[in-house]
């Protein structure tokens, strides 16, 4: 009794907090009204985090993924986040002195053909590898729920416990249905909904810290002996104590996922504009007041699940984190609560998703035309189609992360915001402060971008190289 208590509080609390926010902002100028729906200043908060907060999700991997290592994520984290909030401020001015809202048609008026074909293929791979990103985790995390729920201890081949049959069966019962609104802003509650889910699977990540010990005991520590993250431990005898002290400085394969993983997870560039264009009375002040909130928000979601997950399990963190979780506890009800609080979130978030992409790919082929529901509703079913075939077919999400992180979240982030505002925000001098800076900015990115997907390969090549011995 006293966990559904617990687990009620974690729901209403934030929610009750947004509450009082957002009474006192109605009386503040983020508050707008839809041209096109029906929206208030919680909607536009809502879904600017909900761009990133369900990769809250997929950025606790780079727990596992850059595991052993504490303060390199913290330090990549904090920049990431600052250069992400820069590079909004760039695409908003960029936005009004261009006159377009549209990212592709900044591309257009940029560089021509081939700068809308970078925003809308850059758009595109983003949120086609957050769809596929998200529908990896139904797929991994749908069946646990089923055979908890079920008391099955062994799978036997069961259908409805094959993550493909879950997840084509969650894409066309509840995403594409949702995924075929017309308008963003019915999704507001969605968002809403999922962002609470997020903060209730932080606040259980935090309060598991305090639970599990360090060392595990003997028995569990055995049973995770299987996971090869435990086997460079025993090559070196390390003692218990050893394992539970914090790693700062460790350089491994996983490191080189760092940048793409956190770049990933900070991309809603794609979403800003079309939300910037809901405002009434729209400002980029009042804009960038909510890109505060939204990314202070994120960031200290990210920071307190990357730590309190790090420093709950140190260097036996497997990659997927509710898996860790699951080998020590079990068949744990907090932990089933929370499992199904992702479930819930990556499904609702997936909708949202869907509408740059659909947006982008109409801007690219159908710009200027009116609207046909044909012409909406099968793009919707080709990219669900697409997505869904990417996973079930790709084995893992590690190089999804990798190569959309290094390429396309690079490009949104870095290079085509900087490019846009150097070309197209005329009233500055090229010698200006500010050009300088979005100068610096673009060969930021073009770092970013080549050297990790550099190293990515890299990585590629030795794993091949490896498995072929």
């Amino acid at each position: 009794m006293l966990l559904w208590v617990v687990a009620s509080l974690v729901f209403l609390m934030p929610w009750l907090t947004l509450e009082l926010l957002f009474l006192s902002v109605e009386k503040s100028p983020l508050v707008c009204h839809c041209r096109k729906c029906i929206c208030c200043g919680r909607d536009a908060f809502l879904r600017d985090p909900n761009s990133t907060c369900c990769k809250y999700v997929l950025h606790v991997k780079a727990v596992g993924k850059i595991n052993k290592l504490l303060a390199i994520p913290m330090i990549l984290l904090l920049f990431v986040s600052i250069f992400s909030l820069y590079s909004v401020h760039l695409l908003l001015k960029t936005a009004n002195e261009g006159g377009s809202l549209l990212y592709e048609q900044l591309g257009m008026k940029a560089f021509g053909m081939a700068g809308k074909l970078a925003a809308s293929g850059s758009i595109t791979m983003q949120n086609i590898g957050a769809m596929s990103s998200y529908l990896f985790i139904v797929k991994y995390e749908l069946p646990l729920v089923i055979k908890t729920f079920m008391n099955i201890e062994e799978t036997t081949g069961e259908w409805y416990l094959n993550g493909d049959y879950l997840v084509l069966l969650v894409s066309v019962i509840l995403i594409l249905p949702l995924s075929l609104l017309k308008n963003l802003g019915y999704l507001g509650y969605t968002s809403g909904f999922s962002l609470l889910c997020m903060v209730f699977f932080l606040i259980v990540v935090i309060w598991k810290m305090f639970q599990i010990p360090c060392p595990m005991d003997s028995d569990i520590m055995n049973m995770t002996l299987v996971n090869v993250t435990l086997a460079p431990l025993l090559d070196q005898n390390i003692t218990s104590d050893d394992m539970c002290k914090p790693k700062y400085f460790i350089f491994n394969s996983q490191t080189v996922y760092a940048v793409p993983i956190l770049t990933f997870s900070f991309v809603c560039h794609p979403a800003i504009l079309p939300i910037y264009e809901e405002l009434k009375s729209r400002s980029r002040k009042r804009m960038m007041n909510v890109s505060y909130v939204s990314f202070f928000a994120m960031f200290l979601m990210y920071l307190l699940a990357a730590l309190f997950g790090y420093l709950t399990f140190y260097g036996k963190v497997e990659p997927e984190l509710l898996h860790t979780y699951s080998a020590y506890l079990g068949a744990d009800v907090l932990l089933l609560i929370v499992r199904l609080a992702v479930l819930m979130a990556v499904t609702l978030t997936v909708p949202v998703v869907i509408f740059p992409i659909r947006s982008s790919i109409t801007q690219l082929l159908w710009a200027g035309k009116e609207f046909r529901w044909w012409r909406h509703c099968s793009i919707t079913v080709s990219l669900l189609a697409f997505t869904n075939m990417l996973v079930i077919f790709v084995p893992t999400i590690r190089d999804i992360f990798g190569f959309i992180g290094a390429s396309a979240a690079a490009m949104l982030i870095f290079i085509l915001p900087s490019a846009f505002y150097i070309k197209l925000v005329k009233k500055e001098p090229m010698k200006s402060v500010q050009k300088i800076g979005a100068a610096f900015f673009f060969l930021s990115g073009i770092l970013v971008m080549t050297g990790c997907m550099t190293l990515i390969i890299l990585d590629w090549t030795q794993n091949v190289a490896s498995d072929g011995h």
